[in-house]
């Protein structure tokens, strides 16, 4: 199968940081690939990177043009107007009549449960509901791949379901996603596969069974056991 995204041995150097050393990645059509490693690990550069907001220091990155993708942020910007035209001004930036785009939003806000808050100022909004137009935001752009950064981080357990539950929806409907975690519950729940980083190397990439249940890089092995490198 074809390749929707690809790195081959990509290095991303911040002045004189190494935040990617010498990456290879394929995430294929139908992926649910979690990102998993301790603070500083290089999870959210290697997601900009595929994302295509950081260029590699050195290496190839190709990615299927035809792919349309959207990424969520661990704290979503929110502009200080209505949920409904926070969601609605994406779709008009691509094209979309302003008419036609607010219909589209409404469409979103209803398949992430927010309909009743479409007139609400957005930046009044909890953190959870936040998240949740943000994912309305991006499912709207009908991605074919979503990248998520800490997509439950600082989240009251209801919200983290219900977020969840959004996920699981989103890939069962055929979405590829790639999301870095550092809940390991929910890495166990929503993936198919798992990427260990440390120190910008990705040193693991094994099925989500595999992962947690076969044997492992010592880094890994140690990271799982709760042991920071």
């Amino acid at each position: 199968m074809t390749p929707l995204l690809s790195l081959e041995s990509v290095s991303v150097q911040f002045g004189q940081v190494q935040a990617l050393a010498r990456c290879t990645l394929r995430v294929k059509p139908g992926d649910r690939l979690a990102l998993v490693g301790s603070n500083g690990s290089g999870k959210s550069t290697l997601l900009r990177t595929l994302h295509g907001l950081v260029p590699p220091t050195t290496g190839s990155f190709h990615r299927d043009s035809q792919a349309r993708q959207a990424m969520l942020f661990q704290r979503p910007h929110m502009l200080r107007t209505t949920v409904l035209n926070n969601v609605a001004l994406g779709l008009f930036l691509r094209g979309a009549r302003w008419a036609e785009a607010k219909a589209q939003a409404l469409q979103a806000l209803a398949r992430v449960g927010l309909s009743d808050l479409a007139s609400r100022n957005a930046k009044t909004l909890s953190g959870g509901q936040q998240q949740r137009v943000a994912l309305a935001r991006a499912w709207a752009c009908k991605p074919q791949v979503l990248l998520l950064d800490e997509p439950t981080a600082s989240l009251d357990p209801s919200a983290k379901r219900e977020v969840e539950r959004l996920m699981a929806e989103f890939s069962d409907a055929g979405m590829t996603l790639i999301f870095s975690s550092h809940n390991l519950g929910q890495v166990k729940r929503l993936a198919s596969r798992v990427v260990y980083l440390e120190h910008g190397q990705l040193l693991a990439d094994l099925p989500t069974q595999d992962f947690f249940n076969g044997p492992l890089p010592l880094a890994a092995a140690n990271f799982l056991r709760g042991e920071l490198a």
